[in-house]
Order: C-alpha cells, then sequence, then structure tokens
C-alpha cells in the first residue's frame, strides 16, 4: 500500500496553526508503522514561501516529502508542477494507491481530488473544518456555494471521508452522503516531559494584579476563534484576571482586536506574546489556569488535547468538536457562544479551585492514555485498508 498525503502546506509552515502539524505527525507514525508514504505539498508559508528547493524529493523526519512552487497565494495555492507529478504517479493498473487530501477550498486539494478520482484511485478526504456550515457562509461564499452545486458535492461523494469528531461528522452528514466516514481523533504531539511553569512567559501584567485568574488564549488569531466575543465577556468581569493572547494572524485584524480591547477597557490585563514554538508552548500552557477557545467552528482544536496534556483546564465553545469528549470527562467547561454565558462560565471555572485542581492531577494521564499513538495509527492504517478493499 502507498499512501499519497496531499495537503496545500507541511512544516515548517507553522503559520497554518493545528492542521500542519496533524498531517506531519500522522505522516511520521505511519512511517514509524512501516508504511509506504509520499508527502505532497507546496512552499506556501503565509504571504512568502519556504525556503528550500521546490520539486526534490527531501526527508523531513523521516518522511519523504516534496514541496512543489505555487503560482498563487493564500487560499488558492495553484500549484501545476504538483498536479503533474501525481498526474504521473498514479496508474490505474496499481491498486494499491491510496489518496489522502487534507481541507478543501484550495485548488491543491480540489484537483488533486479530480485527478485522483479520474485516475480511478480511492480518495480519502479529511475535511479539517473546511466543509462545515460555519465554512460555506464565511470568505468567498457565493464562490463556495457556487462551486459546491456545479462540480464539488460530485466529486466528494465519490470519497471516503475521514473526520476528526462526532460533530464534524455530522456537518458532512449535513451535507451530503459520502461513500464511507470514519471518526479518528487528530494525533497530537505532545511534551515529552512534564512542562515546567517559567514566570518570565506569563503574562507580564500579572505582578499588578493581586492573586489574578491567569486566562491563556492560544491559537491562530482569525474571527472564526471568537477573540472579540472573549473580549467582551471580560468587561467589568468581577474577579482579577489576566489574558496572555498567545498566536498569530493578519496584522490587520490583531490591530483591530487591540483597539476593541481599549475601547472595552480591558487593554491593560492583556499580554500579546505572539506565536510560540513548541519548545515554549507547553510550558506556558502549563503557567496559566484555564485555557479559553471560544470559537464559532471547529473540527477538532489541537490545542485543547495540547493543554489538558500538561494538566490545564479549558472553557470552550460548544461549536468545538471536542466538547463532546471534555463534558464527558469533565476536562473543563462548555459554553455557549455569547458574551453573557462566556462570562458567567468564566466565573464558575475561576471560583471551582478544586476542580482544576482535580484536572490539573488528572488529566495528563488520561490524554496519554486515550491519545496513544500506537492505537491511533492502526485505527488509520485500517481505514486506508479497508478504502482499499472497496476499489
Amino acid at each position: 500500500m502507498h499512501i499519497f498525503q496531499i495537503n496545500a502546506s507541511y512544516k515548517p509552515a507553522y503559520i497554518y496553526g493545528g492542521p500542519t502539524m496533524s498531517v506531519s505527525k500522522l505522516s511520521e507514525e505511519l512511517v514509524k508503522a512501516g508504511q509506504d508514504v509520499s508527502v505532497l505539498t507546496t512552499t506556501a508559508n503565509g504571504l512568502i514561501e519556504l525556503d528550500l528547493k521546490p520539486g526534490e524529493l527531501q526527508l523531513v523526519d523521516n518522511v519523504p516529502v516534496i514541496y512543489f512552487k505555487r503560482l498563487t497565494k493564500d487560499h488558492s495555492h495553484f500549484s501545476p508542477a504538483l498536479f503533474s507529478h501525481l498526474f504521473k504517479k498514479l496508474n490505474k493498473s496499481i491498486n494499491q494507491q491510496i489518496i489522502h487530501i487534507h481541507a478543501w477550498w484550495n485548488l491543491v486539494s480540489m484537483i488533486s481530488c479530480f485527478i485522483s478520482l479520474w485516475k480511478q484511485k480511492q480518495v480519502i478526504l479529511s475535511p479539517r473544518g473546511t466543509l462545515s456550515s460555519y465554512s460555506f457562509k464565511n470568505r468567498s461564499s457565493i464562490l463556495k456555494n457556487t462551486f459546491h452545486t456545479l462540480a464539488g458535492k460530485h466529486l466528494l461523494k465519490r470519497c471516503h471521508f475521514h473526520v476528526t469528531s462526532e460533530k464534524e461528522k455530522q456537518d458532512i452528514l449535513n451535507l451530503l452522503i459520502p461513500k464511507s466516514i470514519t471518526v479518528i481523533p487528530n494525533f497530537v504531539r505532545l511534551e515529552a516531559e512534564s512542562a515546567i511553569c517559567k514566570t518570565e512567559q506569563v503574562s507580564q501584567n500579572e505582578s499588578q494584579i493581586s492573586n489574578p485568574i491567569k486566562l491563556l488564549f492560544l491559537s491562530r488569531i482569525e474571527e472564526k476563534k471568537g477573540l472579540d466575543l472573549l473580549f467582551n465577556a471580560l468587561v467589568n468581569f468581577h474577579i482579577p484576571y489576566t489574558l496572555t493572547v498567545a498566536g498569530s494572524g493578519h496584522s490587520e485584524y490583531i490591530v483591530q482586536l487591540k483597539q476593541l480591547a481599549s475601547k472595552l477597557g480591558i487593554d491593560q490585563h492583556i499580554a500579546w506574546i505572539g506565536q510560540q514554538g513548541s519548545e515554549k508552548k507547553f510550558s506556558i500552557l502549563h503557567c496559566h489556569d484555564l485555557l479559553v477557545l471560544p470559537s464559532h467552528d471547529e473540527n477538532f482544536a489541537n490545542v485543547v488535547i495540547e493543554s489538558l496534556s500538561v494538566g490545564t483546564a479549558v472553557l470552550i465553545s460548544k461549536k468545538v468538536g471536542l466538547a463532546d469528549y471534555v463534558a464527558k470527562h469533565d476536562l473543563g467547561w462548555i459554553s455557549d457562544i455569547t458574551a453573557v454565558e462566556l462570562r458567567q462560565t468564566i466565573d464558575i471555572a475561576s471560583k471551582d479551585f478544586e476542580k482544576r485542581e482535580l484536572i490539573r492531577q488528572n488529566a495528563p494521564q488520561k490524554i496519554r492514555n486515550d491519545f496513544n499513538d500506537d492505537q491511533l495509527v492502526k485505527r488509520y492504517i485500517e481505514m486506508y485498508e479497508t478504502a482499499l478493499a472497496n476499489s
């Protein structure tokens, strides 16, 4: 079995957040398990390109990867070289080729899907949140709906789907009936050892406030993440707090958020520390009392697992794919996506020191048991083998 992993970006393009991390971790674990894997991607790195030579095979943490030049930037990623390579590599007479495409609404995914199906290959699509109702309404909604009606749905119905949560599964079933649909969580990179809190990485405003609860937002900064909702929820919040905002995004939107914080009178509580590398991320998570992710739409949310893996409780919106898991195992708090309910939920979480301490003690081992790499990779391989058996 030869597995082609196709995504518009691959590490070290960490600017794209969770999907980049999940696809690379999946590819690495498949290689460790003895699978034949090839990654086809582009040099995408936000507004710039990765500093590497396109078109050459290279090993990235033991995974064979080819980065192809793209002719257009985010979010289209048009790459004729990638399409040509895929077309040549796919052979109708070879039954053991399977194509795993990640995300939708970019030309790498859509054209690769068309080529693969035309070559009579089994395609597994991981939408990674791009086929939710929120996605259809957000950014270029008219173009998305037009393409979906004319061509997209006909391609998607011929695909097997991999989703990372029951929420994402329902989003897909509300849209179409695929050949099959399998729920398997993301691989998430966890800290090998217990994170150590480094006080210099926490909000500089802490010393100005007496015993504040330390809130953390750690994610890509964009509209769907609900930071504006969180800011409004914290207006006149009666419990002392600090909020650390860790992540990157479009500079114009970040400026808007900073202006909003100033207008609401909460900017003195907030520390903006930018995107953090993996060597700092887990220490930052460990240093805080509560991770807050009030997203309007989230198919999974790796950061929830990362936070719990170091014992930091989470407060997430009910639109986050892991909300059911968090609620089932009492690993945090779930809120509706309104400023009023979010404020009330933060208040409850702030006062429930006992629950936060239980999560601090018990969550790390729970996460390592439930998101064990060896168990997850078996499920992914089984999914591929089942798809090939249906060819």
